[in-house]
């Protein structure tokens, strides 16, 4: 039998905030207007999946590392959980806070 599956852009952007929040030296995703997909904007084009995460970061994290981190771990994360190799994870560094 054949077929195919797809998964919806809410639930890679539920599984992209929670790889995001396992991070080291990160708060939390930013707030965002988008209704249901706080700090995480999902695009699908031609069968391929962008993804641009809004996060707050704990006061003395380093940006770019925490920011390659968060890209390595929502990219391992979606591979494992939907079979979905992102092509691109831009991270926004959007907050800089005390640690909660």
């Amino acid at each position: 039998m054949q077929g195919h599956h797809s998964i919806s852009t809410d639930v890679i952007a539920r599984y992209a905030a929670d790889a995001v929040r396992e991070v080291d030296g990160v708060l939390g995703l930013a707030e965002s207007p988008l209704p249901g997909r706080k700090g995480v904007r999902v695009s699908t084009e031609d069968g391929r999946t962008s993804l641009e995460l809004h996060v707050r970061l704990v006061w003395g994290a380093s940006v770019p590392e925490v920011g390659r981190a968060v890209q390595l771990r929502v990219r391992n994360y979606l591979e494992r959980m939907a079979e979905i190799e992102p092509e691109r994870v831009d991270v926004v560094v959007d907050e800089i806070g005390p640690p909660a």
